[in-house]
């Protein structure tokens, strides 16, 4: 489970995006990775919630561990859990031109009864919108949704090759996010 972010992030950015930057096309990939260990300060079996604090304080968060989870028996308070949480956002004009519109996707993966406790839960939501208007000395761009709802965005002076979008290009954006959660044994 160590690299499943790290591939997943590969993976669903090789499915939405080679493509576009295949063909020389402005685009752009940004990931980041968060790891931490959080401790169980309470456990609630009927409503399937285990409360967890983080290893610098702060509040308390209650998770609400999904139905399918075999191995809630065995989380108890004091129980130690390793979280990686990765988001990627990928940004590229389609080299096939194509519609407004929008994709999600889900998965999820859970450790088997008897395991160590944990699984990964990862979300891709895809959306692509036409390009409606570019004012280049401005810097923005005007983008028509798959609902046909326009947005006027500012584009940031770190965008490179903003000169080479055009009106009547479509848009795609990739949104990953995943999150990997596995139990700390202890070792006696």
């Amino acid at each position: 489970m160590k690299h499943f972010l790290m591939a997943l992030a590969a993976l669903s950015l090789a499915v939405t995006a080679p493509a576009g930057f295949a063909q020389g096309k402005p685009g752009v990939i940004v990931t980041e990775v968060t790891e931490t260990v959080v401790t169980v300060v309470a456990v609630d079996q009927e409503a399937r919630t285990v409360t967890v604090q983080g290893q610098n304080g702060g509040d308390p968060v209650t998770i609400k561990v999904p139905a399918q989870a075999q191995n809630l028996d065995q989380v108890v308070p004091g129980s130690r859990f390793r979280l990686r949480y990765l988001e990627s956002v990928a940004v590229f004009i389609s080299p096939t031109g194509g519609t407004p519109s929008s994709n999600v996707g889900a998965s999820m993966e859970l450790a088997p009864k008897g395991a160590t406790p944990g699984g990964t839960i990862s979300e891709v939501v895809q959306v692509q919108a036409r390009v409606d208007a570019i004012d280049y000395d401005e810097r923005t761009v005007v983008l028509s949704g798959p609902e046909g709802n326009s947005v006027k965005l500012k584009v940031d002076e770190s965008v490179k090759r903003l000169n080479e979008v055009q009106v009547g290009d479509i848009v795609v954006v990739g949104y990953t996010q995943a999150l990997a959660a596995e139990m700390i044994r202890e070792t006696k």
